[in-house]
């Protein structure tokens, strides 16, 4: 059996340009003891997949050229010589970015059994949510009444964050860009601020009308502009969970840091950058507490799908321009 795969052949520099991904074939060696044939049915693109074509070493081992790329994705076992794997099984794993994908078991888990379409656990109730879910909970000790800030808030990450935020009771403002997501923001109840054409002077009046008490916790998914008026807007004693920074993720040259830095010192906040794997070991209690939530229709969700192991690259270079709405997935 063969598989359709895309891999890199040169580190990109700055936005990755969409010659840089190359769809390959290989056949696939027989399946030795202990693992398992799955073809996908979906793949999940994430922002964070830019920093491991970069060629170094983060918090992850960066992609190796010339091999297939990896990313989460979900799919059905069609061949298996591991016992806890039979075929038919419904599984997530890593092996994403490719339509056929041979890897052993122990890299594999079988999905868990909420009432949700399969492709929740990429998102809601996948990595994006668990991001979420720890970030405010985990890192920023979010706490009843808590006024809450989120950056990229209509996003994969964002767009659960401001809603487990807005479920305890304080004000909750998103800051997005364009209008869909602004709309999206203030029709399920939070509080939208755009951050499109301001500087931080203007965006920081922004937030202050939006909420003129400050800010508890701020939940940081972009950086740049956002980053700095949210400093401005903090109240004594606020706790920053750092998920990511993707306004910067393309920069050819390290982006300054914020100029008013020193409010950290003024409001005595915390500023704490984590990185959700660190946290998995309690991903069966973020699934307890929001699994039942979404699927009883409790928590919304966003996906943006785009079709096709062949637009995979596309997908992902569009969360660069802010196109998608929740989850950005590919369906095969």
């Amino acid at each position: 059996m063969q598989s359709r795969y895309f891999t890199l052949h040169a580190h990109p520099e700055g936005t990755p340009a969409r010659e840089l991904f190359e769809l390959e074939t290989a056949e696939l060696p027989a399946l030795a003891e202990g693992e398992v044939r799955v073809r996908n049915t979906w793949l999940s693109v994430d922002p964070y997949m830019r920093g491991r074509m970069t060629g170094v070493t983060t918090y992850i081992e960066p992609f190796t050229l010339g091999a297939p790329l990896e990313g989460a994705a979900i799919g059905e076992v069609i061949e298996s010589r591991a016992e806890a794997f039979p075929e038919g099984t419904k599984i997530r794993h890593m092996g994403g970015w490719r339509d056929i994908a041979q890897l052993p078991a122990d890299r594999c888990e079988r999905l868990p059994a909420f009432d949700v379409p399969e492709q929740a656990y990429l998102g809601v109730l996948g990595m994006p949510g668990m991001t979420a879910w720890a970030g405010l909970n985990r890192i920023a000790e979010m706490k009843e009444g808590d006024n809450v800030l989120v950056s990229g808030a209509a996003g994969a990450v964002g767009s659960l964050a401001v809603q487990l935020a807005k479920a305890r009771g304080g004000t909750v403002v998103g800051i997005a860009g364009s209008q869909d997501k602004l709309d999206w923001l203030e029709s399920r109840g939070i509080k939208a601020v755009s951050y499109k054409g301001r500087d931080a002077a203007q965006l920081t009046a922004a937030l202050n009308e939006a909420c003129p008490e400050g800010f508890d916790v701020y939940y940081e998914n972009v950086g740049g502009v956002c980053l700095e008026a949210a400093l401005n807007t903090l109240r004594v004693g606020a706790r920053i969970a750092v998920c990511g920074l993707i306004a910067g993720y393309n920069e050819a040259t390290p982006s300054p840091g914020p100029s008013n830095l020193a409010m950290v010192l003024i409001r005595r906040a915390r500023m704490e950058g984590f990185i959700v794997f660190d946290h998995w070991a309690h991903y069966p209690t973020f699934l307890e507490e929001v699994g039942p939530q979404v699927a009883a229709g409790e928590l919304d969700y966003e996906e943006t799908v785009v079709e096709g192991l062949e637009q995979t690259p596309d997908a992902f270079l569009k969360l660069f321009e802010g196109a998608n709405r929740g989850k950005m997935l590919v369906q095969l």
